[in-house]
């Protein structure tokens, strides 16, 4: 699968989805640190690649509509340190389908992960 990581997150994370055959490039990378969110996302969709970010902004559906994007993948965690994420990270790649974060708003919490899907 491919990834855009923003610039909140990690580089472990970085280093986790490479090696785990995932192609992943970051919002640092590309020189868009401070970049509006919109652009980032415009940015990751024509890559089509899914946004993986800790910015709860993403997560409103009115300003980014389902189907308008690649997905997004929010992380909602008190603790965003690597230690706490790589459990979160290791539960969303559970799902026996991961076709279901295209075009999806996933949400990630501690204890469940949500999905918001567009309806055919």
């Amino acid at each position: 699968m491919k990834f855009k990581l923003d610039e909140n997150m990690p580089e472990a994370l970085v280093q986790f989805l490479t090696k785990a055959g995932h192609d992943v490039e970051t919002v640092l990378n590309e020189q868009l640190s401070g970049a509006k969110d919109q652009l980032v996302l415009e940015v990751a969709s024509r890559e089509k690649r899914i946004l993986l970010t800790f910015d709860t902004d993403f997560a409103d559906i009115r300003a980014y509509p389902l189907g308008t994007h690649a997905g997004i993948v929010v992380f909602r965690l008190k603790d965003q340190r690597w230690q706490t994420l790589r459990g979160s990270v290791e539960n969303l790649f559970k799902e026996p389908d991961m076709d279901v974060l295209f075009g999806s708003l996933v949400v990630v919490e501690t204890t469940r992960i949500r999905y918001r899907r567009q309806k055919n």
